[in-house]
């Protein structure tokens, strides 16, 4: 979960797979081949044309009807293929069912996560041949439209396979194919993803040792088990299923020189109807697909883009009560299964995380739209890996993860099925954001390992964000800036609107409420809130209109006018677009970054006090308090890390024409400042709190990485970057110098709090010795970087050189400010070094008055 979650992905991150694919026929339409000549089958044996249907299925078939009818004779497959299914789109999911163990500090993969995904159709071909093409949807026209036929000249789809045809079914409204080869082979669109199995160093397939193990048939999809091996790759390398990498290998390679791998690939048909699209808006964050769509009356090309969710419409009697308003249930519900792996202990709050869901769908006019469930053991009709079910996946694994993917039609958006990956470990991991954010304000944080009923609270919370992705959710990282930070500690405010307005946030918890506040954990712990109701509403509501376009207008004034009468149900990520907006950032709290942090603070003081008894274990050898120290130290670093961010921030708020107001904004030039002030104060000036001797002497040896040095340099490397400087100085030019905090300014302000002493002529301590090296160091980077070389955009068909990228700072204010800067600062330091009389700061001084000229003068 970490970087994903809690990712994705990872993720996700969240690891919901895109397809690209070709619609440029009307699905369902047999596509008819005019190659000619005969050609080996997909097995590699010679044809020898059909046979009579009794001499290929025997009386000793036992045969299964479904999608396709799927008959077993002897140590044989055949799909008998309806005529009906010839043209349809099918979508081929395979997944991981057993993998082997891996060892070492990488990620491999687990039973039940995606291998590999492709669309796919069968089709006619010549000479009694059944043709597997692999569908990739990119460009779109209206069959009726005369630029189809240069859609369709440019859109080709591959022909994955080739059967022949064993025999033709009754009145020859069906075929049969010999699929035994085809699914014990290594096929790439029914087997593992061609890049991972380079990334895994894994050989050519070992037929011998490589069979299916069952294949099972339903009405709208097939399922083909099969054990695949390997020869292993490179000797004794070190490999990863999943391409996790960190040092990790699989010991089976190394021991037997093959992998074996068991896999489950769901053929599923897709609608044939495709689902009606609902047209993205950028201002609800939903996950998207597109494709580009070409027509006649058209003066520049669409790209069609739409939300991915699932189809969860109103039965046919209830259809004018729901548009009404009126809550309804669903024709079929969304179901999450619980893997039967998972402990006892946690089943419930996995469930109760997926239930949390059914409040925000009556914001959409459903009610009992989602539910968990317990896997039915007894069950032996049901399967984990079938692509009708969605399960949460149990992965016996020290990832500390979890993600939430979502398998969908790639022509529509519709959600067809998930597999949520869930972590043994990821306790191990909201453990520790639990303890270091709350320890001060709840007691049942004050110890390594929690009571029952709290982890359950927090498997629960998490349950509830990757249930968010899969259905069609993005992280809303901007979620926490809409709540005032005074409100964190509002007791009766807090517990009734929780922190954040937003699941989908990482939020956390309220590291911002103070043990004097009383707050219970209805204002500490995430939930589902505001805006998560408002997206289910937008995604799954009904919005009138009797065409695409008509339903796009309605949507884009629903969204405008819920924006404008609820500030809360606003959508900012920086996961895809502006990355310096101070709004939308992970693992922050408010609309003040810099009072939340202060808060945060004093928290983290608190805690580190008693960090060492809340943490002891008998027999532990002090690993606990170095992983707890280091946590510590992690949420101290974040919370500069979120002030920072408003220096040179710029707002991103998407606005559609009719409002007529700016997209971009800088930060508030108070706001800048204030950030800045908060650097010097709780980072540049030695926050001596966090120099705990009893805690680094168990766990640091001298000598080694200082924590504190090194949290100091990664704040002041984060503020002198050169992006950073130029966007100021540029915001400064555009925005004017009232609303702007310029570079000059920034870095005046910087330098004159980061050598305070050459006034005061105070002793200079060591970590401040060091910081003002690495500004010089700094400044020197930015006047004698090691490439000149200019970064070149293209817009609109031509090229310019942007004087602003990294790599340009000759041509970029910034050079000037920091010639300026190191010019009048050498000054400074060579009178303060003939005064000050401690013995260590005279001799760091004129060392730095040296290193200042050389910056200057480098040759």
């Amino acid at each position: 979960m970490r970087n994903y979650f809690i990712a994705a992905a990872l993720l996700a991150s969240t690891v919901s797979v895109a397809q690209t694919r070709d619609t440029s026929r009307p699905a369902g339409t047999p596509q008819i081949s005019n190659l000619g000549g005969g050609f080996p089958g997909a097995g590699g044996a010679a044809r020898s044309g059909p046979r009579a249907y009794r001499d290929v299925i025997t009386n000793k078939a036992i045969s299964q009807k479904g999608m396709v009818t799927v008959h077993k004779v002897e140590d044989k497959y055949y799909f008998e293929v309806p005529n009906s299914i010839l043209g349809r789109e099918i979508l081929a999911v395979t997944r991981y069912v057993k993998v082997p163990a891996i060892s070492g500090n990488g990620r491999g993969a687990y039973g039940g996560e995606v291998a590999n995904q492709q669309t796919l159709a069968f089709e006619k071909g010549p000479n009694s041949n059944i043709f597997l093409r692999t569908i990739t949807l990119i460009n779109a026209a209206d069959p009726k439209d005369d630029i189809y036929k240069a859609v369709t000249n440019s859109n080709l789809n591959a022909i994955a396979a080739a059967f022949p045809i064993a025999a033709y079914g009754k009145d020859s409204a069906s075929v049969v194919l010999d699929v035994t080869d085809y699914f014990k082979g290594d096929n790439q669109v029914v087997s593992i993803n061609a890049n991972i199995k380079r990334s895994l160093g894994l050989g050519p397939i070992s037929a011998d040792r490589s069979y299916i193990q069952k294949i099972s048939t339903y009405p709208i999809n097939t399922e083909i088990r099969t054990v695949k091996t390997f020869t292993a790759g490179g000797g004794g390398a070190a490999i990863v299923i999943g391409g996790g990498g960190g040092g990790a290998n699989i010991p089976a390679a190394n021991a037997a020189g093959a992998v074996t791998i068991e896999l489950n690939t769901s053929m599923l048909l897709l609608p044939e109807k495709p689902m009606t699209p609902r047209i993205a808006d950028k201002r609800v964050g939903f996950f998207t697909d597109d494709y580009v769509l070409f027509g006649d009356n058209q003066q520049k090309v669409e790209n069609k883009e739409f939300a991915v969710r699932w189809r969860l419409e109103p039965k046919d009697e209830d259809v004018e009560k729901w548009k009404r308003g009126e809550l309804v249930e669903p024709k079929k519900p969304i179901i999450y299964y619980i893997d039967p792996a998972t402990p006892k202990v946690w089943r419930k709050h996995l469930i109760l995380g997926i239930n949390d869901w059914q409040k925000a769908f009556e914001k959409a006019g459903f009610k009992n739209a989602i539910m968990g469930k317990e896997w039915p053991e007894n069950d032996t009709t049901m399967s984990l890996e079938d692509a009708r079910y969605s399960v949460v996946r149990y992965f016996a694994s020290p990832t500390e993860n979890a993600y939430g993917p979502n398998v969908h039609d790639p022509r529509s958006g519709e959600i067809l099925e998930s597999h949520i990956g869930w972590y043994h470990n990821v306790m191990k991991l909201v453990h520790d954001w639990y303890m270091i954010q709350t320890a001060a304000t709840d007691p049942r944080a004050r110890k390594m390992k929690f009571d029952d009923d709290l982890m359950g609270d927090l498997i629960r919370f998490v349950s509830s964000h990757e249930v968010g992705h899969t259905l069609g959710l993005r992280h809303n990282m901007g979620s926490s800036s809409k709540t005032p930070v005074e409100k964190l500690r509002d007791k009766a405010w807090v517990e009734a609107n929780g922190h954040t307005a937003s699941i989908m946030d990482y939020a956390r918890f309220n590291y911002v409420a103070q043990p004097e506040d009383n707050i219970t954990k209805d204002g500490l712990y995430p939930r589902i809130g505001e805006y998560d109701a408002w997206a289910m509403r937008w995604g799954y509501g009904y919005i009138p209109g009797a065409t695409e376009e008509e339903v796009k207008k309605n949507s884009n004034k629903l969204v405008t006018e819920t924006l404008k009468a609820n500030p809360r149900t606003w959508f900012g990520t920086y996961e895809s677009g502006n990355q310096s907006d101070p709004r939308s950032q992970s693992e922050d709290l408010s609309d003040n970054a810099v009072k939340a942090s202060d808060y945060g603070i004093k928290n983290l003081q608190r805690i580190l006090a008693n960090l060492v008894e809340w943490t002891k274990e008998e027999g532990d050898q002090n690993e606990n308090i170095a992983t707890m120290y280091g946590q510590l130290l992690g949420q101290y670093r974040r919370y500069y890390g979120h002030v920072a961010r408003n220096i040179g921030g710029v707002y991103e708020t998407f606005k559609v024409a009719e409002q007529d107001e700016p997209v971009y904004e800088p930060t508030p030039k108070a706001m800048q400042r204030d950030a800045l002030a908060y650097m010097n104060r709780q980072v540049f000036q030695t926050p001596k709190w966090l120099i705990d001797k009893k805690i680094w002497d168990k766990i640091n040896a001298p000598g080694t990485a200082d924590p504190l040095a090194s949290a100091q340099e990664g704040a002041l490397a984060t503020l002198l970057t050169l992006d950073r400087l130029n966007r100021m100085q540029y915001a400064a030019e555009r925005f004017g110098a009232d609303k702007a905090y310029s570079a000059i300014e920034m870095m005046n302000d910087l330098q004159t709090d980061l050598f305070s002493e050459l006034k005061s002529n105070k002793a200079i301590d060591n970590y401040r010795r060091m910081l003002q090296k690495s500004y010089v160091e700094k400044l020197n980077n930015l006047l004698n970087p090691a490439s000149n070389n200019a970064t070149t955009i293209i817009l609109g068909g031509g090229g310019f050189t942007n004087p602003y990228a990294s790599g340009a700072n000759s041509r970029s204010d910034v050079y000037s400010i920091a010639r300026a800067q190191l010019t009048q600062l050498r000054a400074q330091v060579n009178a303060a070094a003939a005064t000050n009389s401690d013995r260590m700061s005279k001799i760091h001084l004129q060392d730095l008055a040296e290193k200042i000229k050389r910056a200057l003068d480098p040759k």
